[in-house]
């Protein structure tokens, strides 16, 4: 049979208005085709070329939209039931409180929150205890995430540990969600006071098996008086009390009186402890009974306080305080003396003898400075400097002792050294200046300065001083561990000594007035015969005495004497030569300049003119 038809059956139809494939049952021309005739691969293999043969290569599918997490979790919250202990130090009833939260996590921005339930007449501050932020979990920065959270766990915020306990039921779903194996749940901690206060008052009947009426009508108006002192000297800003304790024998009370003394600066209450029965022992499951709210029983004390824990000469305690009885009324010791026998109650003086000043001793001498003035250090933080005889110096200004001494030492050099000792009537210091000489190889000059000198063997802490009456011929001086020998002095000295004759000893005037006439009388012989041999002399001689005439005559004697003593720093007496022109020329004092000129050791030349 010839075939008059040739097309191909068709593999697409819609249905629901959707498009779907359909697999061709004949071929082309109506041939029925085989069932199965192409294998699974080469199905596979045209499914997916022919759709690229005859339409091209497939686009891409357009990636899924970008959802930021604030609008995904937006107002997803975790809640999880959480409690936290809190220590109570100030109160005997409770010794730490048990506080439940709520804590919240905000998976939009993963920030958390800690609220704690307002509670009605709790006196506590409640509600946000933690602000909504995002919380450390170390000290690294890292902060929690909902992956750390989970029941049955202990998370610390801010130094308090939280113990979670539960979460809702849209919490369990996400975190299951997740991933994360959640743990059993716990039961809520719950506050033991408040549980406390939940209970029911207990009532209590006290019952009465002694006759108060006989007490009452027997010892109605006999008190007994104790005096009494608190020592609270131990704590900080304590001090020794006076009381007057009561004894009421009608019903065994106790009262305490406070006793005040004139302008004591303490309000006027005259009452410490107001009049009650005080127990003695309490039963053990009493300790924690409300004194203050309820009156305590016999049935919570074992024993009250009698009579006979009163006792003069000892200590007891009542509500905390320690109180030494010390001593009590004529109406107490008798009532003592009939009922329990005890006749020798003493009175004790507990009046606190003041201890003795202690005495102010100054810390050993360390070797700086003066002792007066390492001193002042002790008296005052900012120390000042000592106090000075004004009048002294006043008086004693610009007057100045000078000596001639000598070195004592082994060392052969220093036997030929020569040192000019000065000392300062207005100060009572000492400098040593030693004259230069040449090539002699030691340095002159300022050899110490201006200080008080230490005599020896005396102490530290009252050290003795050089004075003008340890100065004389023949003395020996030691200085800082060197000793000087005084060989020569100047006729100032000795004019002072006689004007100050009780200041001396009269060995020590001796001495010196027989130096200084010993002096004089060779001195004038060696003259008369040096100007009779040497020419140079009398020329020295002239010079001098043109010198000083010029220099008396002068109308600013005074001005002179103090031009060469504030030039004279070392206080030698001694000053160079062109220092002694430029004072006189400063001064308009006349020099022959001529006769200087042909005498080159004018060496003594500023001396005489400083004295003069």
């Amino acid at each position: 049979m010839l075939k008059t038809a040739f097309h191909r059956s068709q593999t697409l139809g819609y249905r629901n208005g959707y498009a779907i494939v359909r697999r061709p049952t004949v071929g082309i021309g109506g041939d029925r085709l085989q069932f199965n005739q192409l294998s699974q691969a080469k199905l596979d293999e045209l499914a997916s070329k022919a759709p690229v043969l005859t339409y091209g290569q497939p686009k891409q599918a357009p990636p899924a939209d970008f959802i930021p997490a604030h609008v995904a979790f937006d107002k997803k919250v975790l809640k999880f039931d959480a409690y936290f202990q809190e220590d109570v130090p100030m109160s005997t009833e409770e010794q730490y409180r048990i506080r439940q939260v709520n804590i919240y996590y905000y998976l939009e921005d993963d920030s958390m929150s800690v609220i704690e339930p307002v509670v009605e007449n709790s006196g506590i501050p409640q509600g946000k205890l933690i602000k909504r932020q995002r919380l450390a979990k170390n000290d690294r920065g890292d902060h929690y995430h909902w992956k750390d959270l989970n029941r049955g766990i202990n998370i610390t915020i801010y130094g308090k540990t939280f113990r979670v306990v539960d979460c809702d039921q849209f919490t369990q779903v996400f975190l299951e969600s997740q991933g994360i194996e959640l743990n059993p749940p716990e039961k809520m901690a719950l506050d033991p006071y408040t549980e406390l206060r939940k209970q029911p008052l207990r009532k209590y009947v006290t019952p009465s098996d002694f006759d108060q009426l006989k007490q009452f009508l027997t010892f109605d108006k006999q008190v007994l008086r104790f005096y009494a002192i608190w020592d609270d000297t131990d704590s900080m800003y304590g001090e020794c009390r006076t009381y007057i304790i009561h004894y009421y024998l009608m019903d065994d009370t106790v009262e305490i009186r406070e006793v005040h003394e004139r302008n004591d600066g303490r309000d006027p209450f005259p009452l410490l402890m107001n009049r009650q029965r005080m127990p003695k022992v309490l039963v053990e499951n009493a300790k924690n009974f409300p004194q203050c709210v309820l009156e305590i029983s016999d049935q919570e004390v074992l024993e009250w306080y009698t009579a006979k824990d009163f006792i003069v000469g000892k200590s007891l305690t009542i509500l905390g305080r320690t109180f030494f009885i010390y001593d009590c009324d004529p109406f107490t010791r008798r009532y003592y003396k009939e009922k329990f026998g005890i006749t020798d109650l003493p009175c004790i003086d507990v009046n606190k003898q003041e201890p003795p000043p202690v005495k102010q001793e100054l810390p050993p001498y360390n070797g700086f400075g003066l002792v007066e003035d390492s001193a002042q250090n002790c008296f005052a933080l900012i120390p000042k400097a000592p106090k000075k005889d004004v009048i002294k110096m006043l008086v004693n200004d610009n007057k100045v002792l000078r000596y001639l001494a000598a070195l004592e030492s082994p060392i052969p050099e220093d036997k030929d050294r020569r040192f000019v000792f000065s000392y300062f009537l207005a100060t009572d210091m000492i400098s040593i200046f030693e004259p230069p000489v040449r090539n002699s190889g030691i340095i002159g000059g300022k050899y110490l300065g201006r200080t008080k000198v230490v005599k020896p063997y005396s102490t530290v802490d009252n050290p003795i001083y050089y004075g003008p009456s340890d100065f004389f011929i023949g003395a020996v001086i030691e200085v800082f561990g060197h000793r000087f020998i005084i060989l020569d002095t100047d006729e100032y000295v000795l004019k002072y000594m006689e004007s100050n004759a009780a200041q001396y000893s009269p060995e020590a005037l001796a001495s010196v007035q027989k130096h200084v006439r010993k002096l004089e009388a060779p001195a004038s012989e060696s003259e008369s015969k040096q100007t009779e041999k040497d020419p140079g002399v009398q020329k020295l001689e002239a010079l001098i005495d043109t010198v000083q005439k010029q220099l008396k005559d002068h109308s600013c004697k005074d001005n002179i004497r103090e031009a060469f003593q504030i030039y004279d720093k070392e206080a030698s007496g001694y000053v160079d030569r062109d220092m002694f022109f430029k004072i006189c020329e400063s001064l308009n004092v006349p020099v022959d300049d001529s006769l200087v000129k042909e005498r080159q050791g004018l060496a003594m030349l500023p001396k005489l003119v400083s004295n003069s």
